[in-house]
């Protein structure tokens, strides 16, 4: 007798065994036959609205762990607002711009891109992005993840770049956009411009230097002391900025002593670092002589140590007294702060480090030199002429480039930027009307949109959309005009960026069309730089989700933490 005839056991269509891997590409194949997206949506069309929309993900190579995860949280709660009645459209995009791509087709392709034209490096860039869009669309419709599959958003398609030349117009003429000559991060390696969501920090090792620049002119209020033998010590950890230093910066309020060392030699620094300073210069006993507040020395001068030019004494409430000698090496080409402040004493700019980290003609004998290469030589010049008061080798956090992983450089170019303050109030305003989960990201983009400064938006790449501006012939101002705007946007439209770098600008604005500024109509030029691929992402709501989908704003959006500084930034 066969016992399991006697056992009133219900029968199961389902196998003994999983086999998930023979059977998970057939329930694939027959959700595709049976257009399962649209299906889905045809069930709750009519029904409230569930948009959830896609923050892109960059097609320069195959999927990652990240990717999975993200893709399948979004499948979840797509499909589970399906089942409870919504209706939930869900545009899967890419972003495509970017030096990422550049670097990538350059290497993998052995492109000399120097010798190729514009738009022949642009179009090889465009296939090799399209290709992985296709690697990692199919290995997204693997994992099961249900979507518009057949018609995603994409940053390069022209339809796209049109509507963000838009944008970009209009934030032109709300005044949310300008170029300016300031300090930006930049990679010598990539010789570009970056945005502060580009750079990561690791420990590197460097020689941070006291540096001793001599008494100029006291203005008559020292006249007790051997300005012979008088210095003010500043210290720094980027020996090759010296050159492009213009001013010391002193604390308005803070205490400053007149320190005589037993060698006869006086040094002007913070009297709260007077021990800690004098101890490093190895010395163990010192006199103050006399002191007084920073704003004493406001406008004194002092001789730059190996540079035939004077350093002038200027004030600042950023001084701290927790390290250094309280005394600020200023040097407006390589800092925010040290732009404004000189700015201020409406002092010139001084940029002595070009393109590729090189110093320039103005940095004298080390004009050619990278900075790394001049660092050693200023040192060893500063001992020979006597300049160095003390050195200590240290590790400390700098940033670096997230892609070529190299040390970037604090830098001041002619960029665009687009003036966060303008809109920072309306901005965290806004965050009140987000549900944030968990909680306490609501306090984290509160804080991070306060800090924010202006996001520099130029790229001086190729693989990017071209920045829709032209440039008088005539008066030299920029020109950017909603009827200009409209011109590029209907070319891009019709031909793609391209036309950009094959069109001249008389082919691109409108016949008679004359400079707002001047009023003439001799020529223009065209900007040559491109946009942040973050000005791209940021505009997916507009460009995408509001002219795709036909909504805003989305219903939900759900990122990783990173996108906190990344994606939500822009």
């Amino acid at each position: 007798m066969e016992y399991k005839k006697t056992l009133n056991m219900p029968k199961s269509g389902f196998p003994m065994r999983a086999g998930l891997a023979q059977r998970e590409p057939d329930m694939l194949k027959h959700w595709e036959e049976i257009d399962l997206y649209n299906e889905l949506l045809k069930k709750n069309e009519g029904k409230p609205l569930f948009s959830l929309h896609d923050g892109p993900p960059f097609s320069n190579g195959a999927l990652h762990m990240g990717h999975a995860l993200n893709k399948a949280l979004k499948d979840f709660i797509t499909r589970s607002y399906a089942m409870r009645g919504y209706y939930t459209p869900y545009i899967p995009g890419w972003d495509n711009h970017g030096m990422p791509i550049e670097s990538a087709i350059i290497k993998q392709n052995k492109l000399n891109h120097k010798a190729m034209s514009v738009s022949e490096f642009r179009s090889a860039c465009h296939e090799f992005a399209d290709h992985y869009i296709d690697v990692q669309r199919e290995g997204f419709k693997r994992m099961g993840v249900v979507g518009d599959w057949e018609h995603p958003y994409k940053t390069m398609d022209p339809g796209f770049e049109a509507q963000e030349v838009r944008v970009f117009g209009k934030m032109y003429q709300n005044g949310h956009i300008y170029k300016g000559l300031k300090p930006v991060y930049w990679c010598p390696h990539d010789e570009t411009a970056l945005a502060e969501a580009e750079i990561e920090y690791k420990d590197d090792p460097c020689t941070t230097v006291y540096v001793k620049f001599p008494m100029h002119d006291d203005l008559g209020k020292l006249p007790q002391l051997d300005h012979s033998k008088l210095y003010f010590v500043i210290w720094t950890t980027t020996i090759w900025t010296l050159p492009g230093n213009l001013a010391i910066a002193l604390h308005p309020d803070e205490s400053y002593a007149v320190v005589k060392a037993p060698n006869g030699e006086l040094y002007i620094m913070a009297e709260a670092l007077a021990e800690k300073v004098m101890k490093i210069g190895g010395f163990d006993s010192y006199e103050i002589v006399e002191t007084h507040p920073g704003s004493f020395f406001e406008n004194m001068l002092a001789d730059h140590p190996f540079l035939p030019k004077t350093s002038r004494l200027v004030l600042a409430d950023y001084v701290t007294m927790d390290s250094g000698t309280g005394c600020v090496h200023t040097a407006p080409g390589f800092g925010a702060d040290d732009y404004v402040t000189c700015k201020r004493y409406g002092m010139d700019m001084v940029v002595p480090v070009d393109d590729q980290g090189k110093h320039t003609a103005y940095a004298g004998k080390y004009e050619g030199m990278t900075t790394d290469e001049s660092n050693p030589v200023i040192l060893q010049d500063m001992k020979d002429n006597g300049t160095l008061f003390a050195s200590e080798d240290i590790v400390h956090s700098y940033p670096h480039c997230w892609r070529c992983k190299k040390p970037i450089i604090f830098r001041a170019t002619p960029q665009w930027f687009c003036s966060v303050d303008s809109f920072k109030d309306e901005a965290i305003a806004a965050c009140e009307d987000v549900r944030w989960v968990p909680a306490w990201g609501k306090d984290r983009m509160r804080s991070m949109i306060l800090e924010r400064t202006d996001w520099c938006i130029s790229r001086q790449r190729r693989w990017g959309l071209p920045i829709p501006v032209f440039y008088c012939k005539d008066c030299g101002k920029p020109v950017c005009t909603p009827e200009s705007i409209e011109a590029v946007a209907e070319l891009f439209e019709k031909e793609g960026s391209n036309a950009w770098f094959d069109r001249d600008a008389a082919d691109i604005l409108p016949k008679g069309f004359t400079c707002p500024h001047c009023g003439k109509s001799a020529g223009f030029d065209k900007e040559t730089d491109t946009l942040d691929g973050w000005f791209d992402s940021g505009s997916t709501h507009f460009a995408a989700m509001e002219r795709d989908q036909g909504f805003w704003p989305a219903t939900m959006y759900i990122e990783g933490l990173d996108q906190y500084r990344g994606w939500f930034q822009s």
